[in-house]
């Protein structure tokens, strides 16, 4: 049996960081704003005539392999992946292939994408149907168990659903709903939104960390930002249901302003004068994606600009990605 699996990774535009645990306890509860974009992660799983797992990185180049599932060692880039098959226990032998086709330490929830798709995939070649809400909550605990340090759960949202997201963390669990934009806004969305990768990779997990202690240790400026980000994604919703460009883009304006100064290393020289370069071209406001320090930026533009945007970021020799929302969350295949 072949089982193919894909899951769309995602923009964070408001609220991030307020998605992990207790953080949004502590503010008694917040929104993060996200979207699922047309990047999607993959995963191949193949059933063997033997007990042999057999996990290969097709981006990473790196393989995995144990003679059965109860030796299979969780360890080095691999271990999230070796993880979700250990949790899931198949009953056959594997061959699981997996890509992501993007810069690593991209900022796009790929790591999180990926492990939605293979766990889509894994529930299937059980023969049962995905319940997306308990995949999402075992997913996130695999993911803190292998990083090792407190970590959000807003990306696995867009992977198991598409669309636009308002993710509401709160004292009582989680509740997701899809943002219903005007009609004709996704793709004014679409043809104005620059999605690029602007520097090198880093530890999302430790910059996340480092915000949360930040946050515990009561430092003011950390707390005031925090509390701003807090109003500014919960202002984005409506402004996405109203499908307001030009608010939409003074928002993202606002969280960038306010997430910058969370923490050190959020952003730095070259991303700032990146930024501001961009603004000369007919960029109206952007963000770095995830914890910030380098990855992906989204940008949204002036009318018509989006393409003036692209080429000066092109030439400045920074990688353009497509941006396209993508309205279908994971999918698993089954072939006999």
């Amino acid at each position: 049996m072949k089982i193919t699996a894909t899951a769309p990774m995602r923009v964070d535009l408001a609220g991030g960081t307020l998605d992990i645990y207790p953080l949004y306890v502590f503010e008694g509860g917040a929104y993060t704003i996200n979207a699922a974009i047309g990047i999607r992660s993959r995963v191949v799983l193949e059933t063997r005539n033997d007990p042999k797992i057999i996990i290969y990185s097709r981006d990473l180049d790196i393989e995995l392999s144990a003679p059965d599932v109860n030796k299979l060692r969780p360890e080095g880039p691999l271990d999230l992946i070796a993880r979700a098959v250990k949790y899931y226990r198949p009953a056959a032998g594997l061959t699981i292939t997996t890509e992501n086709n993007i810069p690593k330490g991209s900022g796009l929830g790929a790591s999180s994408t990926l492990l939605m798709a293979l766990s889509h995939a894994l529930i299937r070649l059980s023969g049962q149907r995905p319940d997306k809400e308990e995949v999402i909550d075992i997913g996130a605990n695999i993911e803190a168990q292998s990083i090792k340090v407190p970590t959000g759960k807003q990306d696995y949202y867009p992977a198991s659903y598409g669309g636009i997201n308002a993710i509401w963390f709160g004292i009582d669990g989680v509740k997701r709903s899809s943002i219903d934009v005007p009609g004709g806004f996704t793709q004014e969305l679409e043809e104005r939104t620059v999605l690029s990768f602007v520097g090198a990779p880093r530890f999302s997990g430790a910059t996340n960390w480092n915000m949360m202690k930040a946050y515990i240790d009561n430092q003011s400026q950390t707390v005031a930002n925090i509390r701003r980000i807090k109003q500014t994604a919960l202002k984005m919703k409506g402004v996405l249901e109203q499908g307001r460009f030009h608010a939409l883009a003074h928002l993202l304006r606002e969280e960038w302003r306010n997430r910058k100064n969370l923490a050190p290393g959020v952003t730095n020289p070259q991303i700032d004068g990146i930024m501001a370069a961009i603004e000369k071209e007919g960029a109206l406001a952007g963000k770095l994606c995830g914890a910030g320090g380098g990855g992906c930026m989204v940008t949204l533009t002036r009318k018509g600009a989006k393409a003036r945007v692209e080429r000066y970021l092109q030439k400045a020799g920074i990688v353009v990605l497509p941006f396209k929302i993508e309205r279908r969350g994971a999918i698993a295949r089954v072939e006999k």
